[in-house]
């Protein structure tokens, strides 16, 4: 049996310089998913559509009109606006089946997640969208795990900090868009992002 592939992680972190939220997933799917050269590129994945949602009244807001994709630079504009940060808990992975789920991804290497944090010093909260991602991020940081739709405290460096934990927004996570959304209503009203 050959041994699995390591594939590093396919795009730099996207850090706007006012972030004051910082997104972590665990790994992008498999290119042959991709709707974007961005994240959450899969159209299978309703995080731009949450985000639709919440901020639009609008699940389809973010959908290029009449093709099958998310339009990227219409997502870059809206999260340099509201100060949102995205990268990955994992920046290199092994994929144990053919497919994008967390369950079959060994990481590799993790994500320096202090790093990550010092060049986005406004930043006051974390939220990981999977268990897999929130598993990864406290190994590197001392923060209870919050339950699903809430958050707990930390402390990075001099930084009071927010870990939420939201639910994941695969198809696979079975929950509607509309309750998913719920939860991130609540995030974004607690840090004024609404």
């Amino acid at each position: 049996m050959e041994p699995v592939a390591i594939e590093e992680h396919p795009l730099k972190p996207f850090l706007p310089a006012n972030a004051k939220l910082l997104m972590l997933g665990s790994f992008p799917p498999q290119r042959k998913r991709w709707s974007m050269d961005f994240y959450y590129p899969n159209l299978q994945n309703d995080m731009w559509r949450i985000f639709g949602w919440i901020f639009f009244q609008d699940k389809e807001h973010f959908l290029m009109p009449g093709k099958k994709a998310f339009d990227r630079e219409k997502l870059i504009l809206f999260l340099q606006e509201k100060g949102i940060a995205l990268f990955d808990s994992a920046t290199s992975i092994r994929r144990l089946q053919d497919n994008a789920s967390d369950k079959f991804l060994e990481v590799v290497e993790p994500t320096d997640i202090p790093l990550l944090l010092r060049h986005i010093p406004l930043c006051r909260a974390i939220v990981t969208t999977g268990q897999k991602a929130t598993d990864t991020l406290r190994a590197q940081i001392k923060a209870e795990e919050p339950k699903v739709g809430d958050y707990s405290l930390f402390k990075f460096e001099e930084r009071e900090m927010r870990l939420y934990r939201m639910p994941s927004s695969s198809r696979a996570y079975p929950k509607p868009l509309e309750e998913k959304a719920d939860s991130y209503r609540k995030m974004f009203n607690e840090l004024e992002l609404l």
